[in-house]
């Protein structure tokens, strides 16, 4: 599997960038790891939007959710273009309101998952894991042809959630915040959190997103390293890994 970041932003894009989204590929199948502020615009870089199998939704904060509006209208505007495939949106349904949004007209469906659910989407496997983290947040493990990928989404860090993450291949750890800066109360993590997080996981490379609005980021990238001694890559927009 291939996996190119779209967006790494928390909270809002800066300029000609997006929050999070994770562009998830095998073969044609093509999936989006949440769909934030920018993912939209941004993941037409790497491929058509008609060609987006789905999105799967972390949870339904604006970062991660707020392109789900346009995402539809796109759907409306080609729906009838020869061809046409009706993606899927998955999100939890512990927020009824919420994933009630998701589904529009006959041109996207949605579907819920549940905590501890086996979800076979496309080529992947996709189990889920509640995070901690102030409103329902799922963390998910995708597993194809031996490969494992977790994603945390948000969370502050928890031994439940490394176990979750237990002997992955690549670990996509949000990273809120510097060494030494309280955002656990928030429902995140800070860079020795997620250096903590991927050694006790076991993972094999770690890559920081989810990454904070000030600072230099690469001293999230030293920070993380006395905590954990694989590989560690910084999020960046179009940075892409195959398992």
């Amino acid at each position: 599997m291939k996996v190119t970041v779209v967006g790494f932003w928390h909270g809002y894009p800066e300029a000609n960038s997006a929050t999070s989204g994770y562009l998830l590929e095998h073969d044609e199948y093509k999936l989006l790891l949440d769909c934030g502020s920018g993912v939209l615009s941004n993941v037409q870089s790497f491929c058509s939007l008609d060609d987006l199998n789905g999105i799967v939704l972390s949870h339904y904060h604006g970062d991660h959710k707020a392109d789900i509006t346009p995402f539809q209208y796109s759907r409306i505007l080609n729906a009838q273009k020869s061809g046409y495939k009706t993606p899927i949106i998955y999100g939890h349904n512990d927020d009824k309101a919420e994933f009630s949004k998701l589904p529009f007209r006959d041109v996207v469906k949605a579907i819920p998952y549940n905590d501890y659910d086996r979800l076979l989407i496309g080529p992947f496997v996709f189990f889920f894991q509640r995070t901690n983290h102030p409103v329902p947040c799922y963390a998910m493990k995708v597993e194809l042809a031996g490969k494992i990928l977790v994603y945390t989404a948000d969370s502050s860090f928890s031994e439940e959630l490394a176990s979750f993450a237990k002997g992955c291949d690549l670990l996509i750890s949000e990273c809120s915040a510097y060494a030494g800066e309280t955002v656990s109360e928030f429902g995140h993590m800070n860079s020795e959190d997620a250096g903590r997080l991927a050694a006790l996981a076991q993972a094999k490379s770690l890559i920081l997103t989810h990454l904070p609005h000030y600072g230099e980021h690469q001293q999230l990238k030293v920070e993380a390293s006395e905590q954990f001694s694989g590989e560690i890559y910084l999020a960046k927009q179009g940075f892409s890994i195959e398992l």
